[in-house]
């Protein structure tokens, strides 16, 4: 699924710069930074620019889904049409969260820090939120897993192959 969405904005975004699609990629939700490096990585973009473009786009929703979400939320189930929308969003990622729960900071960063389906910077974040652990340590764990997130997948999107083809 997360190769077809990024051959599918790799397309959209034809004639624009590398970096801007790689960025873009890096800032949807489920795709992440791990289709952001895939991305990169099919572009041939520099493995380090790559990584550059990635983290930025992964990291900028991030203080804001800490920040507001909540309040976001609880707007939102006050409304009759969206109360359903939240409530799965907030199962679904609770459903995701034992991990976090007891071990916070270090469950989080390996949460965000592994490149499995359904983890990542976005989940991460509104799981944090919702557990209501606080900023100042959710930020910094969630940096430290889009780190281990960005050498997995590196590994994976650029030394690999360049091994394989070297050989």
């Amino acid at each position: 699924m997360a190769n077809s969405i990024i051959q599918w904005f790799m397309n959209a975004m034809k004639g624009m710069p590398r970096e801007l699609i790689v960025f873009v990629v890096s800032m949807i939700p489920i795709v992440e930074l791990r289709g952001g490096i895939i991305c990169a990585s099919l572009l041939h973009l520099n493995m380090f620019q790559g990584i550059v473009f990635c983290l930025l786009g992964n990291m900028i929703p991030v203080p804001l889904i800490l920040l507001f979400i909540t309040p976001l939320f609880g707007w939102m189930k006050k409304r009759k049409r969206l109360r359903p929308m939240v409530e799965k969003l907030e199962r679904r990622s609770m459903g995701k969260s034992e991990q976090v729960q007891r071990y916070e900071f270090w469950g989080l960063m390996l949460f965000v820090g592994v490149p499995l389906p359904g983890t990542g910077a976005w989940t991460g974040s509104l799981i944090a939120a919702l557990l209501g652990v606080k900023f100042r340590k959710a930020l910094p764990a969630i940096c430290l897993g889009l780190l281990m997130a960005t050498a997995i997948m590196c590994l994976i999107s650029y030394l690999i192959p360049s091994l394989i083809a070297g050989a």
